[in-house]
């Protein structure tokens, strides 16, 4: 656990362990490590950034992660991916990053940011600025579309299950589902969606904006994968009242197929 003062003696060290490195252009650092966030911040807080590499640098140094802060207390660090990096510390403090390009970047999201180092062509600001317009593009929900895809992966998901592939299964229902259905939810009803929700995933903060109903959606996944799909069934029918565009014909095709009808 990180206090608040370790937390920001962290991100003092990554600015300085960023602007020490010769090869690496400047730091964005994200969500709950941002300025905006301060506020937010909790035990469970860790530290998502941003490092920019000079262009033409990024292959060569990736490999090499001396420059994070206080190393000696560094548990382990691990890639995610081609430019993803993981590093935990040993009192379990987690940072989590990019190391790359800006060009390797073009397709980034942000939501709260603070730019806390930048080069003189302001690579950084100009990356993160672009990263927040996606950021607003994508934080806008179609919630027909998302209500019928949560049918099919219910529909795939309980036919899993009854194959007998159960991961997968809880797969398509438990994780698929549940973000398509909370996709539906915050589009069904945009003006119960909070200031401090997260523009990139639905799921965060969920509890803030909907409680009764992450409460029903908890509840449903904990059990197994047919009455998880079941409850979730139920919840995304309980949105229709009012709806034009529910996709009922869609909803009765699935019960029917699944044998729900009778119940």
């Amino acid at each position: 656990m990180a206090t608040p003062e370790r937390f920001d003696e962290l991100s003092r060290g990554l600015v300085d362990g960023v602007a020490r490195h010769p090869d690496l252009v400047g730091l964005a650092l994200l969500g709950s490590a941002s300025d905006q966030a301060r506020d937010r911040r909790d035990e469970w807080s860790d530290h998502d950034f941003l490092a920019i590499v000079a262009p033409g640098r990024g292959q060569a140094l990736r490999p090499d992660l001396g420059w994070l802060p206080d190393p000696d207390s560094l548990a382990l660090t691990a890639r995610e991916g081609e430019i993803g990096f993981v590093a935990v510390y040993d009192d379990g403090h987690v940072m989590e990053f990019a190391v790359a390009e800006a060009s390797e970047l073009s397709g980034a999201v942000a939501g709260d940011a603070t730019v806390a180092l930048d080069d003189e062509s302001d690579t950084v600001t100009d990356l993160i600025d672009d990263a927040r317009e996606r950021a607003a593009l994508a934080d806008r929900f179609d919630p027909a579309q998302d209500a019928r895809l949560v049918l099919v992966k219910i529909l795939i998901g309980v036919g899993c299950a009854r194959r007998g592939e159960v991961l997968v299964a809880g797969q398509f229902v438990r994780t698929w589902a549940v973000q398509l259905l909370v996709r539906t939810i915050r589009g069904r009803f945009p003006d119960r969606c909070g200031p401090t929700r997260d523009r990139i995933d639905p799921l965060r903060r969920f509890e803030a904006d909907f409680p009764e109903l992450a409460e029903q959606i908890a509840r449903a996944v904990a059990q197994e994968v047919e009455p998880a799909a079941r409850a979730l069934f139920d919840i995304l029918c309980g949105l229709e009242r009012g709806w034009v565009d529910f996709p009922r014909r869609a909803a009765d095709a699935v019960a029917a197929r699944l044998g729900w009808t009778g119940d």
